[in-house]
């Protein structure tokens, strides 16, 4: 049988299905599930294929590319759509209808199969989760066996907290329906504080009740925060080009830079030099024209290209505990710099973070205990980012620690168990009972949940 070459969306991890098919129909899913002899296990379905680790590796297997991507209904509070429409067009789409997600995650090509069973990262809002699949109310799937399910929270809300974390191992997902919000206009503003400031002033920040999202640059010694916040009372045309300017530079034009730095300048004081400089002025521009009391969630939303090109990057997360987040980052930074003083690596973009409130609608929720704040390495993948991320993994682990099974490259089975412990059993007994014959699972899975 043949064998095919695919790789995720940044192009480091590469597939090699016998076979790869598009779907367009639920029967389409039915017909290769229960075909075993032209559609070989493991069979793995993937949307834009933006994990950063090797959630859809398919090897020997069969890789499905969902092409079912149809809003199905919008209702007063709800938004029913096909496994394989992403997150951008959704909320354009909910704008129109004067709604909006909950979650208005960065990722805009996050596909709503991927979203309802597996984890993402946003900064959450006062009273509200910071993780898109806690308002994903419905699913319906097909099972390994060719039959289908239908979940919905109101009706089984144990199955589906655990549904949410599955990563595709109970079945292929093929309609999603949200939990979505009246259209509400949001404040956004940036301050810059140095590491000891940004710690002193952390508990007055968290007492402001605003979603807080950060930059965090290390060999500056500087941290600028993201404030947002609805603003209901806001009137007239809302600011389009805060948005606008954010997610050029995040999402184009720094990495791009990043990568076109690393490609021409040899010298590591020349190379980093520029990179500092532009973080710089990075951060004069999120404080002076990223502000505005009068935004759209869904603009924050960024567009990525099907086929990712030279502005493409990765990155990793861990999760802390919030109250002992600030003892942690002081000893990341020192981590960072004597790193790059050891191996002289360090990354060619920069990190970020999220403060994320608690949330038990996901079995493996990262924020399952308690408010958390995490540590997101970012990068173009420049030589020695996945050594690197070798020994940041460690450093996350020994201090408790929580990854996310698709964006946290390099996990091991031991950090995974030491990270979820019971609810990855938990998760992993399940599993066996919605797929006794292993026809959705890959290596990647086998090993974390073994």
């Amino acid at each position: 049988m043949a064998t095919n070459t695919v790789t995720n969306w940044f192009g480091n991890i590469v597939s090699h299905p016998a076979v790869v098919v598009e779907v367009n129909s639920v029967a389409d899913i039915i017909a290769v599930l229960r075909d075993t002899e032209n559609y070989p296990s493991p069979v793995r379905a993937v949307g834009s294929n933006h994990s950063t680790a090797p959630c859809g590796v398919a090897d020997g297997g069969t890789l499905i590319r969902m092409k079912m991507n149809q809003i199905l209904n919008i209702g007063r509070d709800s938004l029913t759509v096909q496994a394989d429409a992403v997150h951008l067009d959704m909320a354009k789409t909910l704008e129109v209808n004067n709604l909006q997600f909950y979650v208005n995650t960065e990722i805009g090509s996050l596909s709503a199969g991927s979203a309802a069973c597996a984890g993402t990262k946003d900064a959450s809002f006062p009273g509200e989760y910071g993780q898109v699949g806690s308002y994903v109310t419905g699913v319906k799937m097909v099972l390994p066996s060719g039959d289908l399910l239908e979940v919905t929270e109101e009706a089984q809300p144990d199955l589906m907290q655990k549904i949410r974390s599955s990563y595709g191992l109970f079945g292929i997902i093929y309609e999603v329906t949200y939990k979505v919000r009246p259209l509400t206009r949001m404040h956004v503003h940036h301050k810059t504080f140095s590491l000891e400031d940004f710690i002193a002033a952390l508990p007055e920040l968290k007492a402001l009740n605003y979603s807080m999202m950060y930059y965090i640059f290390p060999f500056d010694n500087r941290i600028t925060v993201e404030f947002r916040k609805y603003n209901p009372e806001a009137t007239g045309e809302p600011n389009r080009s805060a948005w606008a300017l954010r997610n050029h530079i995040w999402g184009q034009s720094g990495p791009k830079l990043g990568h076109d730095v690393q490609e021409n300048f040899s010298i590591p004081s020349i190379r980093y030099g520029i990179i500092d400089t532009f973080n710089a002025a990075w951060r004069l521009q999120l404080e002076n024209l990223v502000s505005s009391d009068n935004t759209i969630p869904g603009d924050q939303i960024i567009h990525y290209p099907a086929v990712s090109d030279d502005s493409r990057y990765t990155f990793s997360l861990f999760a802390f505990p919030e109250e002992e987040y600030p003892a942690i980052l002081t000893e990341f930074f020192k981590f960072c710099k004597g790193y790059y003083s050891q191996k002289g690596y360090r990354s060619n973009l920069l990190y970020v973070g999220y403060r994320i409130a608690q949330d038990q609608k996901s079995l493996l929720s990262y924020s399952y205990d308690g408010n958390v704040m995490t540590i997101d390495p970012v990068s173009t993948a420049n030589p020695g980012w996945f050594e690197y991320l070798d020994v940041y993994n460690q450093f996350c682990s020994d201090r408790n620690g929580k990854p996310l099974l698709n964006q946290t490259p390099g996990l091991t089975s031991a950090i995974a168990q030491k990270a979820y412990g019971d609810r990855l059993k938990t998760l992993a007994d399940l599993r066996k009972q919605y797929d006794p014959t292993d026809r959705l699972l890959n290596d990647y899975f086998r090993t974390l949940l073994s």
